[in-house]
């Protein structure tokens, strides 16, 4: 998956997370804060590469992730949405889900 535009998905409300995507030159970075990044910074990190593996990105872009005790699920879900914006992906009609 190749990351074209900047996307975004998420809140700062209490157990969400709030996910921005940019195309970069380069490796994949990810930035992580996170109010829990000492209990949980590894388990969030685990998550967010086993979903940059599942889309296939693994360069090109700049993932921060900023973190509010949002569940593995959660991460998962907010992750998706914000890569596949960033891919430009037409395959979600994002305004007819409710």
């Amino acid at each position: 998956m190749q990351i074209i535009q900047e996307a975004l998905a998420g809140t700062l409300e209490s157990s969400d997370l709030f996910v921005r995507v940019s195309p970069s030159e380069g490796p994949l970075e990810l930035i992580l804060n996170s109010e829990v990044q000492h209990q949980f910074g590894d388990q969030i990190r685990k998550v967010a590469q086993e979903t940059f593996a599942k889309l296939g990105v693994s360069e090109g872009a700049t993932v921060i992730i900023e973190d509010k005790g949002a569940l593995d699920c959660v991460i998962e879900a907010r992750l998706e949405a914000a890569l596949l914006r960033a891919a430009g992906d037409k395959s979600v009609e994002w305004e007819t889900l409710s």
